[in-house]
């Protein structure tokens, strides 16, 4: 089973400038989207035959977002958390596979000067124990844009980037501690690397050539389901946003 995550940074723009191909080529049975900033009625997938499409839209017009396209059959799906404060903006759909619940998500920005870091950190406590309500039934699987280079290898330029948006400490911390509850950060257990970045800043010119990257993609597990992991590989050469697909395999 072959599945893939995506900021597209806008849908509709995105499908002009290689989402479409993407799509078409991916041969992923599952492709969960990101920050696609419409709702279902302004998009036409026509051309993708085979796929259901499960969208959850902001109630801002074109902000946030997310959408999962699967061509395997769903059991059940929900969208949001079931938490009012956190279920305005479209940033979390659960699926249900006959071995493991998937969740995408779509991460809050702590935006300019931290400004909206204390809600950052509420957000990733209250989508941490949401993946941990859904592991006491299933394995959980989860993948999206968490807007957060957790390391130091996963950004260029780490020390003058250090308390900006997405590696401030308190973030970073945050991550920590989704992997100290028992999730498996997938990309790390195949490739231990530096220079692999799903995210180019569209501010620095030829940033993407240059590789000025930032890791803020990722793919989460339960860690009873690493065996059953084949690989989780950067689609950096993959265009048609500022960030690019990760693509996992999984024997399920």
């Amino acid at each position: 089973m072959k599945l893939s995550t995506f900021n597209v940074n806008g849908i509709r723009a995105s499908l002009k400038k290689g989402l479409r191909e993407y799509l078409l080529t991916a041969d992923a049975d599952v492709i969960c989207l990101q920050e696609t900033k419409a709702e279902s009625s302004q998009v036409d997938l026509s051309f993708l035959s085979g796929y259901h499409a499960i969208w959850n839209s902001a109630e801002k017009k074109g902000y946030s977002g997310t959408c999962i396209l699967s061509r395997q059959p769903i059991l059940s799906h929900s969208v949001g958390m079931n938490l009012a404060d956190h279920d305005r903006e479209g940033r979390v759909i659960t699926a249900e596979f006959p071995d493991f619940y998937l969740v995408t998500v779509y991460t809050p920005n702590s935006q300019a000067e931290l400004a909206r870091l204390p809600y950052r950190l509420q957000w990733d406590d209250a989508y941490r124990a949401y993946l941990k309500n859904l592991e006491k039934k299933k394995p959980v699987l989860t993948c999206g844009d968490l807007n957060c280079a957790h390391q130091e290898i996963d950004l260029a330029n780490p020390k003058s980037n250090r308390m900006n948006p997405g590696f401030s400490d308190e973030e970073r911390a945050s991550f920590t501690r989704h992997l100290e509850a028992g999730f498996l950060d997938v990309f790390r257990e195949f490739d231990p690397a530096p220079g692999r970045y799903t995210w180019w800043t569209q501010r620095t010119p030829d940033a993407r050539a240059k590789n000025i990257g930032w890791r803020l993609d990722y793919w989460l597990a339960t860690a009873a389901l690493r065996p059953a992991i084949a690989s989780c590989t950067i689609r950096a050469d993959i265009q048609g946003s500022d960030h690019c697909p990760v693509e996992i395999v999984i024997n399920a």
